[in-house]
């Protein structure tokens, strides 16, 4: 083969190869949970003082690319530190875990905002779905020689708009209304 057929061929092969890796890279936009470096918490008031807890198992998916973003929990998972408050929580007057197991979140578009990100999405939580617009930053690290996305926020919802408190729970006097959530997420891409 002369060697400017060679040489045609060999350009002709690597555009092919830098083209596919391009596409793959494209594709490749999703990030998915780092479960040991993650938190997602919560703070609320009862009863005058500041509490919070905490929900142990949960899966995040993240394609910044396509504006996407969902978010599972699984609600049986929560921990306030005190197991008599654990055992109202999870009864039928709050968030009801034995009929109600998960709580859902799923964005399918991103506001760019003078902070970071809003996403906006549908989030059920106890069978009851709401639009909701969730605030986060975003930015891609290395940490320990691994490329990781670090996504982080908070924002607030009203439990009562999901109906989280019966009864004479439904009363804001010793239980406010006002839950903030708190997520420090690291997620690796690809996955």
């Amino acid at each position: 083969m002369p060697a400017s057929r060679l040489t045609g061929a060999l350009t002709l092969l690597a555009a092919v190869s830098l083209a596919a890796s391009a596409r793959a890279v494209a594709r490749d936009t999703s990030y998915a949970l780092l479960p040991a470096h993650s938190s997602l918490t919560y703070t609320f008031t009862q009863a005058g003082a500041a509490n919070q807890g905490r929900f142990n198992t949960f899966t995040v998916r993240f394609d910044p690319t396509a504006g996407r973003l969902a978010v599972t929990v699984e609600m049986r998972s929560f921990d306030t530190g005190d197991s008599q408050r654990n055992r109202i929580l999870a009864g039928k007057d709050f968030f009801d875990v034995a009929r109600y197991p998960q709580a859902r979140f799923t964005a399918s578009r991103l506001i760019r905002t003078a902070t970071g990100y809003r996403a906006v999405g549908a989030l059920t939580l106890r069978g009851v779905t709401r639009t909701v617009a969730v605030p986060f930053t975003w930015r891609i690290a290395d940490i320990g020689g691994r490329h990781v996305g670090l996504l982080t926020g908070r924002t607030t919802i009203r439990r009562l708009d999901f109906g989280i408190g019966r009864g004479q729970w439904r009363s804001t006097e010793w239980l406010g209304n006002a839950v903030t959530l708190h997520y420090a997420l690291q997620l690796v891409p690809g996955h």
